[in-house]
């Protein structure tokens, strides 16, 4: 059992990641772009909101508070808010907005990745929580503003996909003459 929790504590991120990116190439480019802008602005985002959580609180890991030993090597540094945890739900919540099905996946294995390292002694239930906060706030902020954001790009707006305009609406309906 310990060897699961170690395994899902430590690699079941990369899952996220790899679920997030073929979700990613599947997308119709222009969704593409929505999709790399959330993720590039929302992760910038929830790096600086982690800097400033940890910061202006200390929480010591457990294993350090406890005098146990944690299922796997860690640094005994401050582990509030953790990464893996902000990582994770910030990957569920930005893809939730091109995928609900694949964003309940992700978010269920964001809800493992931080249950497990509970479990290993290597965040406290605080540092897990406050990490899901975190990615949920960068995703979802993100995810509504990257469309606003790629609608101004010239690179991304001649991938959108071309509806008729009101203006090739309007040649169309006229008669010639």
């Amino acid at each position: 059992m310990n060897g699961l929790i170690v395994v899902v504590a430590q690699y079941f991120a990369w899952v996220s990641v790899a679920i997030t990116g073929l979700v990613w190439l599947r997308l119709p480019r222009y969704r593409r772009w929505s999709l790399a802008v959330a993720g590039l602005s929302g992760g910038l985002a929830g790096l600086g909101l982690i800097a400033l959580a940890g910061a202006l609180y200390y929480d010591p890991r457990p294993f350090v508070a406890q005098h146990i030993h944690p299922l796997f090597a860690h640094a005994a540094d401050n582990g509030f808010p953790s990464d893996h945890a902000a990582l994770t739900m910030f990957l569920a919540a930005c893809v939730l907005f091109c995928s609900r099905p694949w964003g309940i996946v992700l978010a269920i294995n964001a809800m493992l990745v931080g249950t497990a390292r509970v479990l290993a002694h290597v965040h406290s239930p605080l540092d897990i929580t406050t990490g899901f906060a975190i990615g949920v706030v960068a995703g979802v902020l993100a995810s509504l503003l990257a469309p606003a954001l790629v609608s101004r790009s010239p690179v991304a707006r001649a991938t959108r996909p071309q509806a008729a305009t009101r203006l090739q609406h309007d040649r169309l309906a006229r008669p010639p003459g």
